[in-house]
């Protein structure tokens, strides 16, 4: 951190900046972006999950009222090519899929688009999309790991080639033969989808050869340097703006080829076309958590520290990408294991891509690990607070360099403290409230810390009133990010927090990189605050340049900056505020461009975010309803930029690891590949009635080495281990051990 640096407004509880535009109305998300002579698209989807097309009978749509043009592959223009398939924190082109729909007759998945038809209203679009008749060549499929256990093979890598398949350190069958525990367990996670309140959505708007996007995006540079790739132009050719977005959740991390159709038909009917997915394309159209199964071998002493871990993951990828999330890093980091062994295996199926889902690989590989961690607990008689702080890794078990920060046992001693765990009788259906059995169960929470590959930018503008602007190209989906970076700005410049605009939401402002895998408030606030203290650092060696400043010849490291107040850390009556100087020198403003470049991918610290859950159920042993009490989750993120928006971060994804636990399944109808429940009615997500006590503490620990101001990021970290600390709870209520997800009513009976 640089000196002169004040942190007065970051970290406080600050109300949401955008909050009186969201509630009153006044802000506006991709969908409500209505420009003139607006007309409207409206997507037809395959309804087979294999074969060919061999014939679309368009006349009864292009005769329908008010249709401009329906497009197919048979008039659809090509794309100028597929962008290789870069995750969106490259900075560069991140199609969601390597595949890109209309150029050809065959079906790779159900719901796949295979027409686009755009009329002059929504109601008529749909309407003549209802027209369309398609014909196919049906051919068979594989829609599910049991249909394609006998076809899986190990790539040699995952997630666009940067994760090996295969890694292994030690001797994992050195350390099984030194075990005097061994486990073997094999779990079954169903497809998860994404469902934020706004589906995707993008407005596309031509002047000459420029392509403005208004598009739901988490990544306006990623949006902006895909669809410039698919339609070969230049990235400055397109603008794309996002000013609100309404939850992303990952679906909206990578660019899914709506957007890129939305610019095309625009392009043909020579108006703006507005594309808005239906909630059931949301199902087919934008990624998903992938159906996979993981088996875990876990070999340990008597006393419960780990000797050997075996961790392989089997899941369902497309035809043409070969995606698996990440599930294995973290479960492999977070205990100190001696010999491990991780695999990847994947499936061809028929099925989009997957994609990135909140707490991406980590909430599927940490609830495996953890529920096997619980039973070892159980089997030895260990307490499972006790057995995690027994076996935490004090260095990255990987390479064996430090962390950049831990926090890892506070997180277990204050967790445990705030849920009263000791006050729990560790055996099984020991606990009742009248009919239903109560079970507490915790479980280590873990995030990578991860990286943007290039330098993030921002720009900030100090003017003689003493109010400031600060741009950055990102966006904000509700994280908060516009309310954090306000703050940062405001100490990084050392004004107050009401003097303060940042300004987001355009590619025309300094570019960042998406904000995804929970890198977002620390890459922003890095650039954010890197133009903030470079302006003022501008400021401080004008004063001190200038005889008549009472900060003449002061040593710049001495000066800091309070409420636009330029002045001596030791002697705070000297000194003079921004407006003096900047009015004494005629200035009506000075600005200043801060780039901040991420460390390099060799650093050598181990990367991640810690924490601890807890959680406790009831569960009625005659009807086999589990309900959850409270959840108590304590983090260690280094830096929190805002008490409130952080709180709200984390409970959000603790009661996304309740849905997890519970509610959350996509199920795939065989017979065609069809997602037999693509709507919220039959796709369950937990609602307020379902909701527990949740309190949160959180551990700041400093961070000197993530960026400048230590921010590891939040919104990962509070789903993963919520599922297991759940799932372990319903194991001390009834002696049930989870291994298929979500936990079913037919479990439990």
């Amino acid at each position: 951190m640089t000196t002169g640096a004040t942190l007065e407004a970051i970290g406080r509880p600050v109300d949401r900046v955008d909050g009186p535009a969201k509630v009153t109305g006044h802000g506006r998300y991709s969908a409500e972006i209505t420009l003139p002579n607006t007309a409207y698209a409206a997507l037809v989807g395959a309804r087979t999950a294999s074969g060919r097309i061999t014939g679309i009978r368009t006349e009864a749509a292009e005769r329908a009222d008010g249709v401009l043009a329906v497009l197919t592959h048979q008039n659809l223009p090509k794309i100028a090519g597929r962008p290789h398939l870069l995750p969106s924190l490259a900075g560069h082109a991140a199609p969601g899929e390597s595949f890109f729909p209309l150029q050809d007759d065959l079906v790779h998945y159900f719901g796949q688009p295979v027409a686009v038809v755009i009329a002059d209203s929504l109601e008529r679009a749909h309407f003549a999309a209802r027209q369309l008749h398609v014909d196919y060549d049906r051919r068979p499929s594989v829609t599910t790991l049991d249909e394609g256990r006998d076809q899986a093979y190990e790539p040699e890598a995952i997630f666009a080639g940067f994760v090996p398949a295969r890694t292994v350190r030690g001797d994992v069958e050195a350390g099984f033969k030194a075990a005097a525990q061994r486990l073997d367990a094999t779990f079954h996670f169903a497809a998860n989808h994404h469902n934020p309140i706004e589906p995707s959505a993008t407005t596309a708007v031509w002047d000459g050869d420029r392509l403005t996007l208004y598009d739901a995006t988490q990544g306006i540079v990623a949006t902006q340097n895909t669809v410039a790739a698919l339609l070969g132009i230049p990235p400055s050719k397109v603008r794309v703006r996002a000013s609100f977005v309404g939850g992303g959740f990952g679906c909206k991390a990578m660019i899914w080829p709506h957007v890129t159709l939305a610019a095309l038909a625009a392009r043909e009917v020579g108006r703006p076309v507005k594309l808005a997915l239906t909630r059931e394309q949301m199902f087919t159209s934008c990624g998903h958590r992938e159906e996979q199964e993981q088996r875990i071998e876990l070999g340990a002493t008597d006393d419960g520290r780990l000797t050997a871990l075996r961790h392989h993951k089997l899941s369902l990828t497309s035809p043409f990408d070969e995606w698996a999330e990440p599930s294995l890093g973290m479960a492999g980091q977070a205990y100190a294991c001696p010999h491990y062994e991780g695999v990847y295996r994947l499936i061809r199926s028929n099925t989009m891509t997957p994609t990135f889902t909140r707490g991406p690989g980590e909430t599927t590989g940490m609830y495996a690990m953890e529920c096997v961690m619980d039973e070892l607990a159980h089997r030895i008689g260990v307490d499972p607070v006790q057995l995690r702080l027994r076996n935490h890794a004090e260095a990255d078990p990987h390479t064996g360099h430090p962390w950049s920060s831990d926090g890892a046992q506070e997180c277990y001693r204050r967790g445990a403290a705030r849920f009263d765990w000791q006050s729990r009788n560790p055996e099984p259906r020991s606990e009742r409230d009248g009919n239903r059995l109560i079970g507490k169960g915790m479980a280590t929470a873990g995030y990578p810390v991860l990286f943007p590959m290039q330098p993030q930018r921002a720009r900030a503008r100090l003017y003689a009133d003493g109010t400031a602007v600060v741009q950055a190209g990102t966006q904000e989906f509700g994280t908060g990010a516009g309310t954090a970076m306000t703050q940062v700005a405001a100490d990084g410049l050392g004004i107050a927090l009401r003097n303060v605009r940042f300004e987001y939401g355009d590619t025309d402002l300094p570019n960042v990189a998406a904000a995804v895998g929970s890198a977002g408030a620390g890459m922003i606030s890095a650039a954010v605050y890197t133009a903030a203290t470079t302006l003022r650092d501008q400021m401080i060696e004008q004063a001190i340049a200038d005889p008549d400043s009472p900060l003449h010849r002061a040593d710049p490291a001495t000066v800091v900056v309070r409420e636009g107040r330029m002045q001596l850390r030791d002697r705070p009556d000297t000194g003079e505020s921004y407006r003096a100087l900047m009015e004494r020198h005629f200035m009506t403003d000075l600005e200043a461009l801060g780039s901040w470049s991420p460390p390099p991918q060799d650093l050598p610290y181990g990367l991640a975010t810690f924490g601890a859950q807890f959680a406790e159920v009831a569960v009625d042993p005659d009807l086999g309803t589990v309900r959850v009490r409270r959840m108590v989750g304590a983090f260690a993120p280094g830096r929190v930029l805002n008490a409130k928006t952080a709180h709200s971060q984390v409970v959000g994804g603790m009661l996304w690891g309740l849905g997890q636990a519970l509610l959350e399944g996509s199920m795939v109808d065989p017979r065609d590949g069809r997602w037999a429940n693509a709507s919220l009615g039959e796709y369950l997500v937990p609602v307020n009635a379902d909701a527990p006590d949740v309190a949160v503490e959180f551990v700041e620990v400093p961070d000197t080495v993530v960026n400048p101001l230590g921010v590891k990021g939040l919104g990962e970290v509070g789903m993963v281990g919520a599922a297991a600390a759940i799932a372990n709870a319903v194991f001390h209520a009834t002696g049930y051990r989870a291994r298929e997800l979500p936990i079913r009513i037919e479990h439990l009976l």
